[in-house]
């Protein structure tokens, strides 16, 4: 999530009342997550485990729980509740604006697109051009829709990223200030519902079709010309290449890749990041041809028993 306008170093740690470590005028572009920062970017860091991980990443200002030497060309934010701070961070440049009316003033509509009856349009929607958005869909603030684009009945685009931390009563959220972007010719089912990002973009990408029920999940990102087929569930920060096929209620963990043109077929649990050009099948999942090998020998073992006993 990129500031307005650029902030200072100084200027970021008055807004969450943290110590700065650094040129106080040092530049802040925006906030993201760990696996999207730009240099620019501020990242925030609260587990000794991920520390250097933070501080070596693009990332030109970590918000940290504990003072560290900091690394060259970049500058440091003390703070005893990253997590907290972060969130105010978000509260501030892009915080919740309530709806007085079904389609909002500042969203942009493309020629010749359509609007079917009861569908809501938040703030900043753009909406290209030859697209057809049926009844009952929502569209929350911030997301961007390409040209002739179909979106079916009851699908929600936008919700806040399932990201919580344990505290010692209660789970905290994350706050979600990015987007959903669409491309041009994608057409979602009824009863998706896709994320918007944490900080950074959930996208959809040229060609893709979502059937009925899809859950896709915050910063995923889903290439071109992919097929995705009824109650598939989708973690967030996933990365699925071009021409991917996913049957039937296929689940993938988060942070997965799946390789261009992979094909994974019905109820296979994806754990784990998956080569292209391959079919999978199972949980945990496997190649498709040595997976049912197996199942095929599980058989067998009551035969194989019976044999031994004799």
């Amino acid at each position: 999530m990129k500031f307005p306008t650029p902030q200072t170093l100084q200027g970021i740690s008055e807004i969450i009342g943290a110590r700065y470590i650094g040129d106080p005028e040092f530049p802040v572009m925006g906030i993201n997550e760990i696996h999207v920062v730009e240099p620019g970017d501020l990242v925030f860091v609260d587990h000794p485990k991920y520390y250097d991980k933070a501080l070596n990443s693009k990332a030109t200002v970590i918000l940290i729980n504990k003072e560290v030497p900091c690394p060259e060309g970049k500058a440091l934010l003390v703070s005893e509740a990253p997590f907290r701070d972060f969130n105010r961070l978000t509260e501030k440049f892009q915080p919740f604006q309530q709806s007085t009316q079904p389609v909002a003033a500042s969203a942009s509509i493309g020629k010749n697109t359509v609007i079917q009856p009861n569908v809501f349009i938040g703030h900043n929607v753009v909406i290209g051009e030859n697209c057809v958005i049926h009844a009952n869909a929502a569209l929350y603030d911030n997301c961007v829709i390409g040209d002739n684009v179909i979106i079916h009945s009851g699908s929600v685009l936008g919700a806040d990223a399932f990201y919580y931390q344990k505290r010692e009563n209660k789970l905290e959220k994350l706050l979600s200030g990015g987007r959903v972007i669409i491309e041009d010719d994608v057409e979602i089912g009824a009863l998706c519902t896709i994320d918007k990002g944490v900080s950074g973009d959930t996208r959809i990408r040229k060609g893709t079709k979502l059937d009925n029920q899809v859950q896709v999940g915050h910063d995923t990102v889903i290439g071109e010309r992919c097929l995705i087929a009824s109650q598939t569930g989708i973690a967030g920060c996933v990365v699925i290449e071009d021409e991917v096929t996913l049957w039937g209620q296929v689940g993938v963990t988060s942070a997965a890749t799946i390789g261009e043109k992979a094909v994974v077929l019905a109820q296979t649990g994806v754990s784990k990041s998956l080569a292209g050009g391959k079919t999978y099948f199972g949980s945990p999942v496997e190649e498709a041809r040595e997976k049912l090998k197996q199942l095929a020998n599980v058989k067998r073992i009551p035969d194989i028993l019976n044999k031994l006993e004799k």
